[in-house]
């Protein structure tokens, strides 16, 4: 069952003229690579034998899900706002070295989450369920190489308004653990100050 939306009265919207200036752009997404400092937060995650993959993606999930702007979508091409968003994620099987999509519900404890992605990643063969569904961050994350910035196949549609986080490998600098994150959205939807949002959002979250 997907999440409720609303649609939106695109006359009365004021970001009606800014929507529609993007959603006619030949790559109507951007992306912006950052870092995060993860020193604190690696720790704990340790500490608790949690992934720090699944536990990162509940992280940028609970904090997107609190800003508006990442959370509306193109619905059969009307504008709509998802009042929550869950996560679709690549994981890696061992044997094959083939990534598969794997779709887990937002919850509310990081703890739930993280044990419910794990069981779900485990439990399913397929590499492909299906087309992804519009209420979901996807994710992407590429530890193998501390990168300086990314880029995404592109499947041509336009209406296409998932955004999509990636980050790289950590590694150390003067004395901090720093992970090369990405956020890539819509721009019909999301500004540069909304990613700036996120990623303030994310930081406070982390150093808690």
């Amino acid at each position: 069952m997907s999440n409720k939306y609303e649609l939106i009265d695109e006359k009365n919207w004021k970001r009606a003229m800014h929507c529609m200036v993007f959603r006619d752009s030949v790559e109507p997404a951007f992306c912006v690579t950052f870092e995060l400092d993860i020193t604190k937060f690696l720790r704990k995650i340790k500490e608790s034998g949690y992934s720090f993959t699944m536990a990162m993606i509940f992280v940028v999930s609970k904090c997107a899900n609190e800003i508006e702007e990442f959370r509306y979508r193109f619905v059969d091409g009307q504008v709509a706002l998802f009042e929550k968003i869950d996560t679709a994620f690549t994981y890696l099987d061992q044997d094959t070295e083939l990534f598969k999509v794997v779709n887990v519900p937002m919850q509310d404890i990081m703890e739930d989450y993280v044990e419910l992605a794990a069981r779900t990643a485990r439990e399913q063969k397929e590499y492909f369920t299906g087309p992804l569904g519009n209420d979901v961050f996807q994710f992407s994350p590429m530890p193998w190489v501390s990168y300086t910035h990314i880029s995404h196949t592109n499947s041509g549609k336009k209406d296409n308004a998932t955004p999509l986080f990636d980050w790289g490998k950590y590694f150390e600098r003067d004395g901090k653990v720093l992970l090369p994150f990405s956020v890539q959205a819509h721009h019909s939807f999301v500004d540069g100050l909304h990613v700036g949002r996120l990623a303030e959002a994310i930081q406070d979250y982390l150093e808690q």
